[in-house]
């Protein structure tokens, strides 16, 4: 079972991961092919955060999977959002 600190934690952890992938998303709308490494580890972070999220919800209970399945939510649709975006 994970517990509520554990949970709370790795939310933060996604909140930044979110917000630095949404900022290299706006830079890369602005300048294109600049900045691809950010870029690119950006995509990689959204990536890795949603599989963490996975496994963590495997030990969770019902209360702490809605948080984390919305959360996932929000990263998977930055994750598209990146890939359809022409960089």
């Amino acid at each position: 079972m994970a517990t509520r600190q554990s949970v709370e934690e790795y939310m933060q952890m996604c909140t930044d991961t979110y917000n630095y992938a949404k900022e290299q998303f706006e830079s890369g709308a602005k300048q294109e092919h600049y900045h691809d490494q950010e870029y690119t580890e950006a995509q990689s972070k959204l990536e890795d955060a949603v599989n963490e999220l996975n496994k963590l919800t495997l030990s969770c209970d019902d209360q702490q999977k809605e948080q984390l399945y919305r959360m996932r939510l929000q990263l998977q649709q930055l994750q598209n959002e990146m890939i359809l975006q022409r960089h």
